[in-house]
């Protein structure tokens, strides 16, 4: 029950955030409806479970979203440097990193965030670890990337990141 207040609470400050729409009651009624749907279709198709509404990771998942917000702006930084440089240092490598994570979801939350940073993308995604290339020596930077992959483990086990 806690896991479907939750989901309903998420998704209706979701579509209010992205909607716009605070003083319009008939586009209020579509986004309650369209709420109620989705939190009914997911309890039809059984997935509010904890890697579909991880309550768990709620206090430290904000924490950890402001930690790579500062770390995306940091690696952009880098980019764009490159980018407008007269002679860019560039230096592509592929890097596997073992990834510390734990679930199926940890593992794509840990890609994620490696592809969301710039400079670095993930290509290639296995149980356990997985290949990243970074556009230079600056992003190929492993124990900042391990790092990351720590601050996931922690949400995944109910820590704060």
């Amino acid at each position: 029950m806690v896991r479907t207040i939750v989901l309903a609470v998420a998704l209706a400050g979701l579509w209010l955030l992205l909607s716009g729409y605070f003083d319009k009651p008939l586009l209020l009624g579509f986004g309650a409806a369209s709420v109620i749907l989705c939190v009914f279709l997911a309890h039809r198709a059984g997935v509010l479970d904890f890697e579909g509404v991880p309550t768990g990771l709620m206090p430290g998942v904000f924490i950890y979203w402001w930690w790579l917000f500062v770390e995306i702006g940091k690696a952009n930084f880098i980019v764009a440097r490159q980018a407008i440089a007269i002679e860019p240092k560039l230096s592509p490598k592929l890097l596997q990193v073992v990834s510390p994570t734990k679930t199926n979801a940890g593992l794509a939350t840990f890609a994620n965030s490696i592809t969301l940073t710039p400079g670095t993308v993930t290509v290639d995604l296995e149980p356990g670890y997985m290949v990243v290339h970074a556009l230079t020596e600056a992003l190929a930077d492993e124990p900042a990337i391990m790092d990351m992959g720590r601050r996931v483990a922690a949400l995944e086990n109910g820590g704060d990141a």
